[in-house]
C-alpha cells in the first residue's frame, strides 16, 4: 500500500514506479487472471503483480495519475474475441465499464480491438504488464502514456 497523499491505496510502490518511468507512447497492459502475464514478461516488459484486484477498480486509480495519449487514435486497446467466441456470441460488459471509465476522464475514444496473437506480440513491447486478479473473459486492457502538458500540475 502507498501512503502518500493523492495516491489511491490500491496503487503499489512497483506499479507507481512502473508510471512515473513510463515516458510518451509507452504502454502498460492491465492482464486478467486468465493473460500469460508472466511467460511474456520473460524476456521483455516489467512484471507487476497485484493478484487479487479487479481492473476497472485498479483502472479508475491508474487514470487519476495517467495521462492518456491524445495524439493516437485509440489510447486504450482490448484483446478482440476470438472467431469461436464471435459466433456464440459472447459478451464482454466489462469493456463498457472501461468505456465508462476512459469517459469519465475526458477519453471520447472508442476501445481498440487487437486479435489474440497479435495483443501478445503488443504486450511483449511494453513497458509493464500488471497481473490482477480480474475474471471477467477479455478483460485484458492496453494504455497509452500520453503527455501532462508544461505549467499543468499533478493533483
Amino acid at each position: 500500500m502507498v501512503i502518500l497523499k493523492g495516491i489511491p491505496s490500491i496503487i503499489s510502490p512497483d506499479l507507481l514506479y512502473a508510471l512515473a518511468r513510463m515516458g510518451h507512447g509507452d504502454e502498460i497492459v492491465l492482464a486478467d487472471a486468465n493473460f500469460p502475464t508472466s511467460s511474456l514478461c520473460r524476456f521483455g516488459p516489467t512484471e507487476i503483480r497485484i493478484d487479487g484486484l479487479g481492473i476497472p477498480e485498479l483502472l479508475q486509480a491508474i487514470l487519476k495519475l495517467f495521462p492518456l495519449d491524445t495524439y493516437v487514435s485509440c489510447p486504450a486497446a482490448v484483446m478482440d474475441l476470438v472467431n469461436e467466441d464471435k459466433a456464440k456470441g459472447l459478451q464482454t460488459p466489462i469493456w463498457e465499464k472501461y468505456q465508462e471509465l476512459l469517459s469519465n476522464t475526458g477519453c471520447a475514444k472508442p476501445l481498440e480491438k487487437i486479435e489474440r496473437f497479435a495483443f501478445y506480440e503488443r504486450t511483449k513491447a511494453s513497458f509493464a504488464v500488471v497481473a490482477t486478479g480480474e475474471t471477467a473473459l477479455y478483460g485484458n486492457l492496453i494504455l497509452t502514456k500520453g503527455v501532462i502538458p508544461a505549467g499543468e500540475k499533478g493533483e
